[in-house]
């Protein structure tokens, strides 16, 4: 049984709320998957704060009309799932790390604050180290320099010590 007009308008409603906090798009077909692994696939993505829906396509188009991913709705046709985060990688990650488990979910397309990804574009993306671990490697890197000082202020004053 299809959706009344109000469902559909509640659908592009919440999609389109989405897609306003949203930094990235993926969009996947599913064509194929066993229930149980997609039962798994969703709360991976609910666990890493990804809305990930199977939606219909028209209603999809609806929701990003208008926005920097309005692009997109070209790539938006078959049984696609999609999945949407505002976190950069997040959404991206989520479907990359299931896709190289269960070969049946293939990734269409996606898009990175409106510009348009390739497969190889989103399995970039999905490759990137996470917000967290980028901040901690910036913090180490800009430790380095100044342990690295402490370092041989102190073999310094050791030598000077012994002398």
């Amino acid at each position: 049984m299809g959706l009344n007009l109000q469902q559909k308008q509640a659908v592009v409603t919440e999609v389109s709320a989405q897609v306003a906090q949203a930094q990235t798009i993926v969009l996947a077909e599913y064509r194929g998957i066993a229930v149980a692994d997609i039962t798994k696939l969703r709360a991976n993505a609910r666990k890493a704060g990804v809305y990930f829906h199977v939606l219909k396509n028209t209603l999809a188009r609806r929701a990003v009309q208008g926005t920097p991913f309005e692009a997109l709705a070209e790539k938006m046709v078959g049984p696609l799932v999609y999945s949407i985060s505002a976190d950069a990688v997040a959404a991206a990650k989520v479907v990359h790390e299931f896709a190289k488990m269960n070969d049946k979910l293939v990734v269409k397309a996606g898009a990175y604050n409106g510009k348009m990804l390739d497969v190889a574009g989103v399995n970039a993306l999905a490759t990137v180290p996470s917000k967290e671990v980028l901040l901690a490697q910036l913090c180490g890197l800009l430790q380095s320099p100044v342990s690295g000082l402490a370092r041989v202020l102190s073999a310094v004053s050791e030598q000077k010590a012994a002398a």
